[in-house]
């Protein structure tokens, strides 16, 4: 589903978090300095990191600043701390963070600050899009031409903004993967090595996004 950087000095919290997100279908990467955090956000770009506080190197306020000084400061940031004080929690927000998560961590309080933090990254994308693009919808914006795609009606929507945060997220992934169903000629396999999810993950979210899965053969 995405690609999440951990930051954390800790090992058995890099190991906990690592376990619990890969078990929701995300793809990890762990640093333990702010060092190893500088090349991972290079090389690997993530969708998300969850960056500790407290380090031995630099601290993860001081790196959230440097990242924000130098334009690196696209993706959603999410602070953990066992021992921040309030200030440094609401400075964290100031310069950027999306949220901050007091250790030890819940593993609802973890869950629900990774999918809010990528569902407003996801609405702040198609937003952007659709800034630059005023007359398009999602799916006229894919690299192939619609004339070449059985697309169904479903994917051929505009998103409207003005609802719930989860229920724009959920339209859009809904629209995403009967995109990708329909290009793939309704393999569940191809479309689970594209978008990046195990075959039994994509399933059951299919099932809860409600994808019509009786429309066409889906071929396993």
């Amino acid at each position: 589903m995405a690609n999440i950087l951990v930051v954390d000095d800790e090992l058995g919290i890099r190991d906990l978090l690592s376990e619990i997100l890969f078990d929701e279908g995300h793809q990890v990467e762990l640093a333990e300095n702010a060092a190893q955090a500088r090349e991972s956000r290079q090389n690997s770009r993530p969708d998300l990191v969850l960056l500790d506080i407290w380090m031995p190197d630099t601290d993860g306020v001081s790196l959230l600043k440097e990242w924000a000084a130098t334009g690196l400061l696209n993706m959603p940031v999410i602070m953990m701390s066992g021992h921040a004080t309030i200030d440094t929690a609401v400075d964290a927000v100031k310069i950027g963070a999306q949220a901050f998560l007091e250790k030890p961590i819940t593993l609802q309080k973890l869950l629900k600050a990774v999918e809010q933090g990528l569902a407003r990254e996801q609405v702040k994308q198609t937003v952007m899009v659709s800034q630059m693009h005023p007359p398009l919808n999602a799916v006229s914006m894919m690299a192939a031409p619609l004339s070449e795609l059985s697309v169904t009606p479903e994917v051929l929507q505009s998103f409207d903004l003005d609802r719930p945060l989860r229920e724009a997220r959920d339209a859009f992934e809904k629209a995403y993967f009967e995109f990708h169903l329909a290009h793939e000629g309704g393999s569940m396999t191809r479309v689970a090595e594209k978008t990046g999810l195990e075959r039994t993950h994509l399933y059951r979210k299919l099932k809860q996004l409600g994808v019509d899965l009786s429309r066409s053969k889906r071929i396993l």
